[in-house]
């Protein structure tokens, strides 16, 4: 297996049964900016994410809009889910489809391997089954239903009604497994977080485990059972494997020991799978468990969660398409503590957009490099003697870079951008005392203005570099109003403060141009 150097990380699959809201887009970004950092921190990284696309949810969301699920399928990854990648500016390395062929083989390869080793069984089950979660639900899972499901049991999650279902089916030998997950997450108590979900993962197992039905017959839109074609492999025990499909297994040894195992970046609502019932299914075949599992929290709006269902879904392009990418990547990330839940509101978005980015970084970067063009032609100074100012910021922006890749480290995405903003303040105060338009008019005072100027490109030089991950695209627009050598992606990003310059600086237009505002829920009107 991989020697622990690699750094590979996933999101979920999506469901294409409709298209993508915020929620969904959360998790891509946050992704990305691990992925992102550790690329550039020069980790080997494989980034995936991809689309689920079996299971009864899919099959009947198709045959009410009169297609194949298959038509369905690639309508929706070709529209709406691919496209959302480039709108959220994703830097993904795959993109998985559970009706790939490289998918469906050796979910078929690794199924027989379970049954050959004795761990899947017949037998016959009833209970209460979400669609809208595909999973068979506990009492405890269900809520009294409201509003036109009053006096029915529904999901907790979907607020639908629950079916009850009696089928014939395969199940898995997870009960074996209580004692060992139990034992995996004693061993390795990173193994899921962050501490919230651990804890609930762990009261769940304690409760002990059952056994887990795997296939179904009641419906044919799935991987076929390789030695049973009447039945199609349950869509969680299906779609689980993606991560292994696509990094290999069953086809490219070599791949799939250079990247297993990986960090799964997953919502909390479905941290149960990938901490119990993944790690359970590959204890059974004899592969490593992953890195980690880590359950974020849901996105809120007006204190729901985010749902198409519930009419809270928002697009990501209501977003973009007036804030651009990088502030909705900046947003969710900084606005956000990841790992719990978080409320989202126009008004918060317009107010950290106008405060943070537009004038907290934004209105930085412009005015160094507007008084660098102004008192020197647009030629970087050479320093003169260091004060203990200087040596202040110089001081402070080693230690943001290693106080943010520590935190990175911890997947707290927040704290590491808290960090960096630490470093946005300096240097705001650092111009506003040291007050390089004063030095500018006295002409004694030359080699002053010279170490104030170099100092505040060095610093921002540095904010662009570690904030690359984060906003790409304004960082990119920066990194040549600098005079950067090379592409800032290839800057490495633990030694930070070490970018080189050609010696010039160019024009630079707003990097987050003001928005006007518009009360109430619909957002903002437009750029200037």
């Amino acid at each position: 297996m991989s020697d622990g150097s690699s750094f590979y990380i996933t999101t979920p699959i999506f469901y294409v049964n409709d298209v993508p809201h915020i929620g969904h887009a959360y998790t891509e970004v946050a992704s990305d900016v691990l992925a992102r950092w550790h690329r550039q921190a020069g980790d080997p990284t494989w980034f995936l994410t991809g689309t689920d696309e079996h299971g009864q949810k899919i099959l009947r969301t198709a045959t009410a809009n009169g297609v194949t699920p298959k038509e369905w399928a690639d309508r929706l990854v070709e529209t709406a889910w691919q496209p959302l990648l480039q709108t959220i500016d994703i830097s993904n390395d795959d993109f998985i489809r559970t009706t790939d062929a490289r998918h469906e083989v050796n979910v078929q390869l690794f199924l027989q391997r379970l049954f050959d080793a004795g761990y899947i069984y017949t037998g016959d089950y009833e209970g209460a089954y979400c669609v809208g979660c595909e999973e068979y639900k506990q009492p405890g899972d269900l809520i009294d239903g409201t509003g036109p499901y009053e006096g029915q049991q529904v999901c907790a999650i979907h607020s639908i009604p629950v079916e009850l279902l009696q089928e014939r089916n395969y199940f898995f030998r997870m009960s074996d497994f209580t004692q060992p997950l139990l034992d995996l997450y004693e061993s390795n108590p990173d193994f899921i977080q962050p501490e919230s979900v651990r804890n609930e993962i762990i009261a769940f197992v304690k409760r002990g485990l059952t056994d887990l039905s795997i296939s179904r017959q009641s419906f044919d839109w799935g991987v076929k059972v390789p030695w049973d074609d009447s039945h199609v492999v349950y869509v969680w025990f299906d779609a689980l494997l993606n991560y292994i499909t696509a990094a290999g297994y069953g086809y490219d040894d070599e791949k799939f020991a250079r990247l297993w195992p990986a960090t799964h970046i997953v919502g909390k609502d479905i941290a149960r799978f990938h901490a119990v019932i993944w790690p359970a299914m590959l204890m059974a075949a004899g592969i490593e468990v992953p890195k980690q599992v880590f359950g974020h929290g849901w996105l809120l709006v007006g204190g729901e969660k985010m749902s198409k269902s519930k009419l809270t879904g928002i697009a990501p392009n209501q977003i973009t398409d007036t804030f651009g990418s990088d502030a909705f990547r900046y947003y969710f990330m900084s606005a956000i503590n990841f790992g719990q839940d978080g409320s989202f509101s126009w008004e918060d978005l317009s107010a950290r957009y106008q405060a943070e980015l537009a004038n907290g970084f934004g209105n930085l970067a412009s005015r160094v490099v507007a008084m660098v063009t102004r008192y020197f032609d647009g030629v970087i100074p050479d320093p003169g003697e260091s004060e203990a100012a200087d040596e202040r910021v110089r001081t402070i922006e080693r230690r943001v870079v290693d106080d943010a890749d520590a935190a990175i480290e911890r997947l707290a995405i927040h704290e590491a951008l808290s960090s960096i903003w630490e470093l946005v303040d300096e240097l705001n105060g650092y111009i506003t005392a040291q007050e390089p338009w004063a030095l500018a008019k006295k002409p004694e005072l030359l080699d002053r203005l010279q170490t104030v100027l170099f100092t505040a490109v060095r610093g921002v030089g540095t904010l662009a570099v570690l904030l690359s991950p984060v906003i790409p695209e304004a960082t990119g627009t920066l990194w040549q109003a600098l005079g950067g050598v090379g592409e800032i992606t290839d800057v490495p990003l633990r030694t930070a403060y070490h970018w080189e310059t050609d010696g010039k600086v160019w024009p630079l237009e707003p990097l987050f141009p003001r928005i006007e505002n518009i009360e109430g829920s619909g957002g903002p009107a437009a750029r200037e």
